[in-house]
């Protein structure tokens, strides 16, 4: 796929959604960070069900802290791997208030060394809560860039690698978001809805074109 064709796409893409954002509730960085762990091999719509009861009682490493890996199950027990996520949470939130100052940090690093946390977690914060332009390439993202041509890859690092570096600078902020919510709805993985893609007459994809293995 070309530059132009690229320049298009996201220009659609725009035009659809001027301001794209995660489907994931949240009113703070650290309730965002604390959904997004929760939402591993789970569904954004599971996770809301989970925290809109959740954070009226417990939203930030304080609160959620005094809950403690018992009290904090009967919340997210709805959601997949929830005794795992769990410890993984409040291990967080203690991080939190020992190293940050009970602050979400903004380094990559200092995310990524979270328990539960690994680059994909730590894109979706830096790019919603804190405005920084990465892309977290998930199934969705993955699926989509292979399929269209935009940045097709054999795993999600070089997707990613290939993402950063054609997708034109004034869309890099939102196209996390584009990508996700395209392949959510219309981009679906058994049959995608190409009659009512925006972008059909500029994507690369043939009905027998074999994907990579999925992430």
């Amino acid at each position: 796929m070309n530059a132009e064709k690229r320049q298009l796409i996201f220009q659609r893409l725009q035009r659809e959604n001027p301001h794209p954002t995660t489907e994931l509730e949240y009113s703070t960085p650290f309730e965002l960070l604390i959904a997004v762990l929760l939402s591993a091999q789970a569904t954004d719509v599971s996770v809301n069900k989970a925290t809109r009861k959740l954070y009226p009682i417990a939203n930030t490493p304080e609160t959620l802290l005094r809950l403690g890996v018992d009290g904090l199950m009967p919340y997210i027990q709805t959601i997949g791997l929830y005794k795992t996520k769990a410890k993984n949470v409040i291990a967080t939130c203690e991080i939190l208030l020992r190293e940050h100052q009970g602050q979400v940090p903004q380094q990559r690093e200092a995310l990524e060394a979270l328990p539960g946390v690994g680059r994909k977690t730590a894109n979706v914060v830096l790019n919603t809560a804190f405005g920084q332009p990465t892309i977290a390439v998930d199934t969705h993202i993955f699926r989509v860039s292979n399929r269209t041509g935009i940045a097709p890859g054999k795993n999600v690092d070089i997707v990613e690698q290939k993402l950063m570096k054609f997708v034109p600078k004034e869309f890099r902020l939102d196209a996390h978001h584009w990508l996700i919510l395209h392949g959510r709805y219309t981009c679906i993985a058994r049959k995608p809805k190409c009659w009512n893609c925006m972008i059909a007459d500029l994507c690369d994809f043939k009905e027998k074109t074999p994907l990579p293995d999925q992430v």
